[in-house]
């Protein structure tokens, strides 16, 4: 069973919470509603369910890594905005 506090309520209930946890329980201690960590019994392994799904870049920035075309890729369109006549490309250093 997966449970989650806040931080405050951690904070109160930290020596319950880790006996809850030697018992077995999973707690995730939220900050300003996100997971910020999860307290598990020594061995095991978190609750996936509890890792927030990665958004936006980063959610296929490790597919982009195994890319052998990614730098042409990029070449080719940031060739393509330069060319481009709606608006200014901007300047990458």
């Amino acid at each position: 069973m997966t449970r989650s506090v806040g931080v405050a309520e951690a904070k109160r209930r930290f020596s319950e919470l880790l006996d809850r946890v030697a018992g077995g329980e999973h707690i995730v201690v939220a900050r300003r509603g996100r997971p910020a960590v999860v307290l598990v019994p020594p061995g095991s392994e978190p609750d996936p369910a509890t890792r927030p799904a990665p958004t936006g870049f980063a959610s296929i920035a490790g597919s982009l890594a195994e890319w052998p075309e990614l730098d042409d890729a990029i070449d080719d369109a940031l060739r393509a905005r330069k060319n481009a006549k709606d608006r200014p490309a901007p300047d990458l250093g």
